[in-house]
């Protein structure tokens, strides 16, 4: 029998196998395009609605061509203006945005037209149903007249804004051969005055009125909702 070699005290190394590993901050070019592409296709389809809506509002307009009142193009915005309520605080233009308004515009007297206007604002509001708390009707008053106490409780149901009659004018405008007083506005939630109706607008006719807001409400529906 062969001797058996003497066992070595000395440590033996240990055989390692190394792998290669991913190198850091290095993308898939592919990969991410392609995520990006589907981060797209969903914001779109999140979009999708708000800007139909856009588009049919302001580039389509169905229905337009029979519209009663007059599209305004371009549209005006809003100005940037301070004006005060009637019980005397201030309260800037730009805090009626957020609703689709219905404008009128007389002195504080508030005689004939201008309270005609005050009652077919109340009552197209009202004949709009559910959809009634996406409008406003505002009243800018254009002089330092008190008005009628007798107005106060309807008032309460609209808002009243007292604004210099040169302000008013450099935003609304009336037809050719009428006066400011003479139509009453649309306003969008944007703050945007982009309709006029005819000048002299009687009850028999009103009807024809209501038909151009609800045009207005439903092809801004998916966008505009309630309140402020």
């Amino acid at each position: 029998m062969l001797p058996m070699p003497p066992e070595s005290s000395a440590p033996q190394p240990l055989g390692l196998t190394v792998h290669s590993l991913p190198e850091a901050g290095v993308s898939d070019p592919a990969r991410t395009r392609s995520g990006r592409w589907k981060m797209l296709a969903v914001l779109l389809v999140c979009a999708a609605p708000v800007i139909a809506s856009y588009f049919t509002y302001y580039v389509v307009r169905p229905e337009g061509r029979s519209s009663f009142g007059t599209l305004i193009d371009p549209q005006h915005p809003m100005p940037d203006v301070q004006g005060q309520r009637l019980d005397g605080s201030t309260a800037a233009l730009a805090s009626l945005q957020g609703q689709w308004l219905l404008v009128s515009v007389a002195g504080g007297a508030c005689e004939g037209r201008c309270a005609e206007h005050l009652y077919l604002q109340r009552q197209l509001r009202e004949s709009l149903g559910r959809e009634k708390e996406r409008l406003d009707w505002v009243w800018l008053v254009t002089d330092a007249v008190d008005p009628d106490a007798a107005l106060r409780p309807a008032l309460e149901q609209g808002s009243a804004l007292r604004l210099p009659r040169a302000q008013v004018a450099q935003w609304l405008q009336p037809e050719a051969d009428h006066a400011l007083e003479d139509h009453l506005y649309i306003v969008d939630p944007q703050g945007h005055w982009m309709m006029r109706l005819p000048a002299g607008m009687e009850r028999s006719s009103a009807g024809r009125a209501k038909r151009d807001l609800e045009r207005l409400l439903r092809a801004s529906s998916s966008w505009d909702q309630p309140g402020r």
